[in-house]
């Protein structure tokens, strides 16, 4: 078996177990683990926190799991202190590029030897976004990165990892936190990493504004920016834009006076 359908059937008897009609949260714990995994005699990952990482950024797909959903609802995995989580349904909220908004082109800063040795997609977007000074133009601030992939533990919420972290200011002095999630081509960006994002500037950083930004990849050298925000509970889309990184020299004169006509 491999190790995502091992943590998929330890994470799927673990809900069956303790799911009840009209349920909206499950809890459990890290120390669920071992009994759940001798019963279904499966070897735990040296690492138990890489059970829940398996789903948790990402849309649950344990077909038992979903089964439950009602229609615009959907299980998600939030963290509720150390080694503690539960399952938690909630409003089905996507954010997804939309493929007819236009693009704008941004002459590409990237250094060439970045983009040579990036490891990962995730790390290549955090370094276009960084050298370009992709938030800066989406925001309209002045943004430094403070710290990228930042693992640190919010009180009764548990470990939170952040793709890169920003701080900023606006030309009337407001100062800003601006955490960054980044995700390539296929997969989908993660209200509940979003929100984990804005919890720990809530708690870390109170004096800032926080904005949270998600960035993806698109077909055809887009990059999609989002800058995503908390509405009566809901995790919401305030913006959305989407750049092209391009030579100077493919910007040419009608895409200038389009630029200039547009404004904000």
């Amino acid at each position: 078996m491999s190790n995502t359908n091992r943590y998929k059937a330890i994470l799927e008897r673990i809900f069956i177990d303790r799911f009840t009609q009209g349920a909206t949260e499950i809890q459990f714990t890290m120390a669920d683990y071992k009994p759940i995994a001798d019963a279904l005699q499966i070897e735990l990952p040296e690492n138990p926190a890489d059970i829940v990482y398996s789903q948790r950024y990402r849309a649950l797909s344990i077909p038992s799991i979903l089964a439950t959903q009602p229609d615009g609802y959907e299980w998600t995995i939030e963290g509720r202190g150390k080694s503690k989580y539960a399952f938690k349904l909630g409003e089905a909220v996507r954010i997804e590029p939309n493929s007819f908004l236009a693009c704008v082109k941004i002459p590409d800063s990237t250094p060439e030897i970045i983009a040579a040795y990036a490891l990962t997609d995730e790390q290549a977007l955090l370094a276009k976004v960084r050298y370009n000074r992709l938030i800066d133009i989406f925001l309209s601030v002045t943004a430094y990165s403070l710290q990228n992939h930042l693992r640190t533990f919010v009180k009764d919420y548990g470990q939170i990892e952040v793709d890169e972290l920003y701080v900023a200011v606006d030309r009337s002095g407001r100062q800003f936190i601006i955490p960054v999630q980044a995700k390539k081509r296929k997969d989908k960006l993660s209200v509940v990493q979003t929100r984990q994002d804005m919890l720990l500037c809530e708690n870390r950083f109170p004096d800032l504004i926080c904005r949270a930004i998600s960035a993806q990849f698109m077909p055809d050298n887009l990059i999609a920016m989002f800058e995503l925000g908390s509405e009566d509970g809901r995790t919401v889309i305030q913006q959305e834009r989407h750049y092209r990184l391009s030579p100077a020299n493919k910007i040419n004169k009608a895409d200038l006076e389009r630029y200039r006509s547009a404004g904000d």
